[in-house]
């Protein structure tokens, strides 16, 4: 059993608190602290968990041994700095940072402190996403040829109305590193290891953002193999995220929860998986289950003294990624990941 304390009770609370209360033979919650008194008293009304009025209440506790941070991502360092020199355990709401020097900082204060860092990129813990992996990861469909990973998103005027959403101050980024990042974690999880990217970013005239929310890129695979991504927030309604991945045997298409595997000997297979509307006006419209997933196999590794799947430095990979399309972006040239 594993005491939790939960930062930050915002937007991204839902799924997160929905899992926990769904494990009660692994975790009990123990104390929720927002900076946000109004916010705070909210939660409290509408929920039986405890609340506290500072930080150092959590931190301070020895008895809670887990705390999930799920604020704002322009504070994520210098709260996992905070969780690391307390002695506890962390899951991180994505992305890992604002930028890879940071997000790095956080990896290393947590392996320095001896504890289970993972980080909320759950798309990798769908059942189709883990139907292909294991057809991936078991040979085959044979070596990667060409891939492509694109996200078409709609993000409504009433969105961005929301103070400080889609500036650089509060989320750090975009398209790229609010939205797509579990897409894009996902797309080079499976691909392997990306060598260079080309990419063009534009900010739509329909938003008064300074974050891009449009991306376009090209990209080469250590293996010779080459693809694209797009990703952007301008496509009414929003269309299903979208990963086809061009191998010597076949063809895996991933369209949100739904697999389709096209074999060259004339197989086909297909997992129905839930529906998706995450893409469009409602950003939580998804169920919990790939959080709960993600959230079972962190509680597990601390039990067996393992890395996560998505540890913090297995999602620097595609913090790494996000950086190289930008920065490609803003010079005008391709850019080594």
């Amino acid at each position: 059993m594993h005491r939790v304390g939960i930062v930050g009770l915002g937007m991204a609370l839902k799924p997160h608190l929905t899992s926990l209360e769904e494990l009660p033979d692994r975790v009990e919650i123990a104390a929720c602290f927002t900076p946000n008194a109004e916010r705070r008293q909210a939660f409290a009304a509408a929920h039986k968990h405890r609340t506290v009025d500072t930080l150092d209440a959590i931190l301070s506790d020895r008895g809670i041994d887990v705390v999930f941070l799920l604020t704002p991502p322009t504070t994520h360092l210098e709260l996992v700095e905070q969780c690391a020199k307390a002695g506890k355990h962390v899951l991180l709401e994505k992305p890992t940072d604002v930028s890879v020097e940071r997000a790095t900082k956080a990896v290393e204060a947590m392996e320095k402190a001896g504890k289970t860092f993972a980080v909320m990129l759950q798309h990798r813990f769908r059942d189709a996403s883990r139907k292909l992996r294991t057809v991936v990861d078991g040979g085959e469909l044979g070596a990667l040829i060409s891939a492509s990973a694109s996200i078409r998103w709609w993000r409504t005027p009433e969105y961005f109305a929301q103070p400080g959403r889609g500036m650089k101050a509060r989320d750090g980024g975009g398209v790229l590193i609010t939205q797509a990042i579990h897409t894009l974690d996902l797309f080079q999880s499976l691909t392997g290891p990306i060598a260079k990217v080309t990419a063009f970013a534009r900010t739509s005239p329909q938003r008064k953002i300074d974050t891009e929310d449009m991306v376009a890129g090209g990209i080469e695979f250590t293996n010779g193999a080459i693809g694209s991504i797009d990703a952007t927030t301008t496509a009414y309604p929003g269309f299903p995220e979208r990963i086809e991945l061009a191998f010597e045997k076949g063809t895996a298409a991933l369209i949100a929860e739904t697999l389709d595997i096209h074999y060259r000997d004339g197989r086909h297979i297909r997992h129905e998986g839930e529906a998706s509307r995450s893409g469009g006006a409602d950003p939580m419209a998804f169920s919990n289950g790939a959080h709960k997933a993600l959230i079972v196999d962190f509680l597990d590794a601390i039990d067996g003294n393992r890395a996560p799947l998505v540890s913090g430095r297995e999602s620097l990979k595609v913090m790494k990624l996000i950086e190289a399309l930008l920065r490609s972006a803003d010079e005008g040239r391709a850019v080594s990941v």
